[in-house]
């Protein structure tokens, strides 16, 4: 097979790979189903890089919600989205896959003797005898705050990667979905204070959560309400809240999170080619192929009859999806490589 040059496997850490690529098999979306087709991969034998428009490996929970305890993964009753993916890079990290990090993959040829010559958003190439799509939702964008954008960086955040700025601070999370409940929650024990503001009286979160929040005496609400701006200097010192009713109240804050929700789309993947179902997702069939030979897809970027969009069935997926790569890249491979417990470490 052929070789793989080394880069920083780390959470953090962006890739050192520079130049060209040739391997096995590229990752397109280095998310946990991406991280998880990279061990498989490896454990195959194949040589193995992931692309990733993100500069951190972990796709939407790292960059979302990083301390968000996730309860449906099979084994761990529950784990941090931090904890996971740095399980999942350790997992992938003994075959030592090439992390092409912050570059996205933009352009697509089949060459001559049916390799796939993957164009990037730094100029470079990677040469693949097969690619699997691991996007999750595509490129996503978060719903700007419509007031106290120039604040952004300077106490307005849309996500929380980090919860070290909110430790005794006072903290508006604007918002109705889960990030926006998920983050009250988390930051709740070490803020001064949190005070969830949303715009209509019906929440889109998970009414578990949400009746978690509604009676937990240390957060407050304002329903039917929104952020009409921010004031400060250097950064947010008050948060200007307008209800339905006309009335207005001044909050002092020092940070506020827009969770809003984002926009998502699948770029330049567009342009490929391939088969899509309501202009988001890829359809496969049920060895995870696309219509483009040699192209194969899992996790929340797919779609067929019966999909569930979970971690979980992602992982099945790619699992799917890369032994199907390999018998693509060598017809006499074996589908079924055997199971883990018979393979030497």
């Amino acid at each position: 097979m052929t070789g793989a040059s080394e880069a920083t496997g780390d959470v953090t850490g962006a890739s050192e790979a520079t130049g060209d690529t040739t391997v096995d098999i590229l990752i397109i979306g280095a998310g946990p189903v991406g991280l998880f087709g990279a061990y498989y991969a490896g454990a195959r034998g194949l040589s193995v890089a992931v692309v990733d428009s993100l500069s951190q490996l972990g796709g939407q929970i790292t960059a979302m919600y990083p301390e968000k305890e996730i309860y449906d993964i099979a084994g761990f009753p529950a784990v941090t989205g931090r904890r996971l993916v740095a399980d999942l890079v350790e997992q992938a990290g003994q075959y030592h896959p090439t992390y092409l990090l912050g570059r996205e993959a933009q352009t697509h040829e089949t060459s001559a003797d049916g390799r796939h010559l993957v164009g990037l958003s730094d100029g470079s190439i990677v040469d693949a005898g097969a690619v699997v799509i691991t996007g999750g939702i595509g490129t996503f964008t978060p719903r700007p705050l419509p007031a106290g954008e120039e604040f952004l960086g300077r106490g307005l955040d849309y996500f929380v990667p980090d919860s070290t700025p909110f430790h005794d601070a006072n903290v508006v999370v604007v918002g109705g979905g889960d990030s926006a409940v998920d983050w009250c929650l988390m930051l709740t024990p070490i803020a001064r204070s949190v005070t969830l503001v949303h715009r209509r009286d019906k929440f889109r979160a998970h009414q578990a959560s949400v009746d978690k929040v509604l009676t937990h005496p240390e957060i407050s609400v304002m329903i039917n309400a929104q952020v009409a701006g921010l004031e400060g200097g250097g950064g947010i010192e008050k948060a200007v809240v307008e209800t339905k009713g006309g009335g207005t109240t001044v909050l002092e804050c020092e940070r506020v999170v827009a969770a809003l929700g984002f926009t998502a789309n699948l770029g330049p993947l567009r342009d490929w080619g391939l088969a899509l179902h309501d202009n988001r997702h890829l359809v496969v069939d049920s060895a995870m192929r696309t219509n483009v030979p040699g192209v194969f897809s899992a996790g929340d970027i797919t779609d067929y009859d019966g999909k569930v969009r979970l971690i979980a069935v992602g992982f099945g997926e790619v699992a799917t999806a890369v032994n199907n790569a390999a018998v693509h890249l060598d017809p006499d491979a074996m589908l079924f490589p055997g199971h883990s417990t018979d393979n030497p470490h």
